[in-house]
């Protein structure tokens, strides 16, 4: 799995637990639809690290949280 691909996974997990839709994501954490929208199906080549940092801090975790899952053990790029 690709890293980018990691990543939007783990946002959709994450939203799903806090029962949240990208909409309320990019309405409380003040980042276009359009950005998340492209993160989480994977249409970037990397995500800027201040972008996943206002996701994370949106979601009330830490960046050291969001990548503490074991969905990165599978990236392999």
């Amino acid at each position: 799995m690709k890293l980018t691909e990691a990543i939007g996974k783990r946002i959709v997990m994450l939203l799903e637990e806090r029962n949240m839709t990208q909409y309320s994501l990019c309405k409380l954490g003040g980042i276009s639809r359009a950005t998340v929208n492209m993160i989480i199906t994977g249409r970037v080549q990397a995500a800027r690290i201040d972008t996943l940092y206002q996701i994370a801090a949106t979601l009330d975790i830490s960046l050291s949280e969001f990548f503490d899952h074991p969905i990165f053990d599978e990236v392999t790029d």
